[in-house]
């Protein structure tokens, strides 16, 4: 629990001052009964209208004092938790954005906003909880032990056999509960997947009219949660009416036992209301304990789960590096024997044996079949993966003597997958440099090729567009992110099949653009279209993780086979086309 302090070291003032007020209404509660049995004992047996107006003022001014303490204590409490919480859910979304694609691939995002939200909402709850209970339940306990030991040990015996059933059976329903609330949880991560794979690809679904599959799927991980929620919740719900059976049987053998006392004269009738009280705090006590218990039991199976992703080893840090200070400048890209692989275990390569060069401000253009490897390849150069043999250098330095800021800020990636941000659109473009100018700005957007369509928007470059970028289409998408990239300035551009969803005469004008703009940039274009590579400098053909071809458009129409096979397959299509 060391690793926690660090949450609860800020809040300490809370943390101490939560408990100490609900100790102040623990010895309310102790006080009270004390002072009503006075009043029958006394005041009424004696027909004292003094000594009853006395002590009520007395348990006036103690009731009041429980509330100030109970209301301290509250938010106290709950200062404390919400506190705890809140850094804690920081840490772990910190964590995360640490994480590499490999990091990434051993947790669903469902999952992680679970741990985000509803883990770390219980692990709070538990908190807060305890800071109101863990004194207050065994300051009743003991409080209420020590009163009815003072006024009568004959009868304060029937409690200390009711203790050991009562710890008995919270133990075992607590033990049968541990372990369903962790797949209660497990349940949860799968439906909140289904919620955001649906909510995410709504456009998808209605496209392909596969509603009622998506309902039937969301249903069929409702109906799991439900049931293993309902597992859980079956065994805790018997907490209650064990504590409640017990109860009523103790109070009964406090009064069968109290009133024979009281017919022998050896016990005064107010005694007896005092006794009958304690008795129910001891038994409340005992209640309150339990709860925090079974919240324990919730919260140590969230908590584990938190605990999972704080303890995940990042594989790409800055550990090792060996020139943290240095920045990228020309932009220069060389792979000496890279190989790869997903998965360590895993036997196939999916990169093997890559070696290329490529000079400052050239252009590469790399194309192959789907699953060639070509995404994999680029994801080499920012570091999203580390290879597993062989070496990527960036101006002749291997990536991983680079911190990853200064390697990334130096690279600018279009990927194959557009991404977008609720916000404007001028904010979304400002991702690429939040310092631009508006004129810097928009010059990026006219040399992709989004400017005349934003401009054509009523609010321009200050139109808002939903999650993800759902209000344009995918070409617009496309040059925005293009625009997004090319604002960053960097020294090496990667563009992985960003343009597909657009026009060959625009993407024509977006190449064009390089030129000018990008002059000394390093561009790497993956693509599906010979025609958007051709122009490159240099061109690698892939073909199941390894290069089968390299060199110039004339020079693959030549001499490489898989090359010729995708020039002439796409020619025939444009020819039958026109």
């Amino acid at each position: 629990m060391k690793r926690y302090w660090k949450y609860v070291k800020p809040y300490l003032s809370a943390f101490i001052l939560g408990p100490i007020f609900m100790i102040v209404e623990v010895i309310g509660e102790v006080v009270l009964p004390k002072l009503m049995a006075n009043i029958i004992n006394v005041g009424a047996a004696d027909r004292n209208v003094g000594y009853i107006i006395g002590m009520g003022i007395a348990m006036i001014f103690t009731a009041f004092l429980m509330l100030l303490g109970g209301v301290l204590g509250a938010y106290f409490g709950a200062k404390a938790a919400i506190n705890f919480a809140s850094d804690l859910r920081s840490d772990v979304f910190d964590k995360v954005q640490k994480f590499s694609f490999a990091n990434l691939d051993q947790f669903s995002t469902g999952s992680l906003v679970t741990r985000l939200t509803n883990d770390i909402t219980q692990v709070q709850n538990l908190v807060n909880m305890a800071l109101r209970m863990m004194l207050r339940g065994p300051g009743m306990l003991i409080g209420g032990l020590i009163m009815a030991f003072v006024m009568n040990a004959q009868l304060a015996l029937v409690v200390l056999v009711v203790i050991p059933v009562l710890a008995l059976l919270i133990g075992l329903v607590i033990k049968t509960a541990f372990p369903k609330f962790d797949i209660m949880q497990k349940k949860l991560d799968a439906l909140n997947s289904t919620i955001q794979e649906v909510l995410t690809n709504v456009r998808v679904i209605k496209s392909f009219v596969r509603g009622d599959y998506e309902e039937e799927r969301f249903a069929k991980a409702n109906e799991e949660l439900k049931e293993s929620s309902l597992g859980a919740f079956k065994i805790v719900i018997l907490n209650m009416p064990i504590m409640m059976c017990m109860m009523n049987i103790t109070t009964l053998g406090v009064v069968w036992f109290g009133g024979k006392q009281i017919l022998a004269g050896t016990m005064p009738v107010g005694d007896l209301t005092a006794f009958t009280t304690y008795i129910v705090q001891i038994l409340m006590s005992l209640m309150m304990l339990a709860m925090v218990l079974l919240q324990s039991s919730r919260a140590l199976a969230s908590l584990r789960r938190i605990t999972q992703v704080l303890d995940t080893e990042v594989d790409l840090t800055d550990e090792g590096c060996g020139n943290p200070e240095k920045t990228v400048n020309s932009g220069r890209v060389e792979f000496r024997d890279v190989t790869f692989r997903y998965y360590k275990e895993s036997k196939e390569a999916v990169l093997s044996h890559i070696s290329f060069k490529v000079e400052s401000g050239q252009i590469l253009g790399i194309i192959g079949g789907t699953g060639s490897g070509k995404t994999t390849l680029v994801q080499m150069i920012p570091r999203l993966y580390d290879v597993d043999g062989g070496e990527v250098l960036v101006d002749g330095v291997n990536v991983k003597d680079y911190s990853l800021k200064n390697l990334r800020d130096g690279v600018g990636m279009v990927l194959q997958k557009n991404i977008l941000f609720s916000g404007t659109i001028m904010e979304n473009l400002m991702w690429g440099d939040a310092e631009a100018s508006v004129d810097e700005t928009v010059a990026a957007a006219k040399a992709a090729q989004a400017d005349d369509f934003v401009s054509s928007f009523t609010q321009g470059y200050e139109t808002e567009l939903g999650q993800g970028g759902v209000n344009v289409s995918g070409g617009q998408k496309q040059r925005l992110c293009i625009a997004r990239a090319l604002l960053k300035k960097p020294k090496i551009l990667i563009l992985d099949d960003s343009t597909s969803a657009v026009d060959t005469a625009t993407e024509a004008k977006i190449r064009e653009s390089f030129t000018g703009t990008l002059k000394s940039t390093t561009k790497i274009i993956i693509a599906q279209r010979i025609t958007s590579v051709m122009d490159a400098d240099q061109i690698l053909v892939l073909d199941e993780g390894r290069i089968v071809g390299m060199g110039s458009h004339e020079k693959l129409l030549r001499e490489c086979g898989p090359y010729q096979e995708i020039y002439y397959s796409q020619m025939d299509k444009e020819a039958c086309a026109s």
